[in-house]
């Protein structure tokens, strides 16, 4: 049971840090950023309020609240990225995403306006990424919960498995639903 639960909770594997980065791995991944949006369209298509209403694990969030926390965790790196590119090293704030999940816009707000959030949001921040120089790449914000920097290049990685990890949460639970 628990390498089951373990795949529900982790279906493209846990994070692993890259060791590096090339333009190759850098192109991947942005593309996954710039197609996130288009996924995320797709794979509730056709949900109703039930389903989203369904958690993708036992114990997990609702559909509803995934989409939503992606939305929220996307705005977040999205500042970060801006703050390393503009500031010395910069200290980011924190938050609590499991709390976030909680609040009243996650359970009142339709789920479509989070995804259009991301499309308009995904857009300015592909953009901003594909401009930047191998010097940008190296930009770093400090996270005060890990005590360590984070180069640009490592929060893209992250937040482009981040992308694919909570697709495939709702993807494959619409696949073991048969919806």
């Amino acid at each position: 049971m628990t390498d089951e639960l373990e795949l529900l909770r982790y279906p493209v594997g846990k994070y692993h840090r890259p060791e590096t980065h090339t333009p190759g791995l850098r192109a991947e991944w942005l593309n996954i950023l710039e197609a996130l949006p288009s996924w995320m369209d797709t794979v509730i298509e056709n949900l109703d309020e039930a389903q989203l209403q369904t958690p993708y694990r036992p114990g997990g969030w609702t559909v509803n609240q995934v989409i939503h926390h992606v939305a929220d965790s996307h705005m977040n790196a999205y500042i970060r990225v801006k703050l390393a590119l503009t500031e010395d090293n910069p200290q980011v704030k924190p938050y609590k995403e499991e709390l976030w999940a909680e609040l009243a816009d996650t359970k009142t707000v339709p789920v479509n306006v989070s995804i259009t959030l991301l499309h308009a949001l995904h857009r300015r921040w592909v953009a901003l990424l594909r401009a930047m120089t191998e010097a940008e790449w190296e930009r770093t914000y400090f996270h005060p919960e890990s005590q360590r920097n984070f180069p640009v290049w490592e929060v893209v990685a992250l937040y482009a498995w981040h992308s694919r990890h909570h697709f495939e949460h709702i993807r494959k639970l619409k696949e073991r639903m048969g919806w």
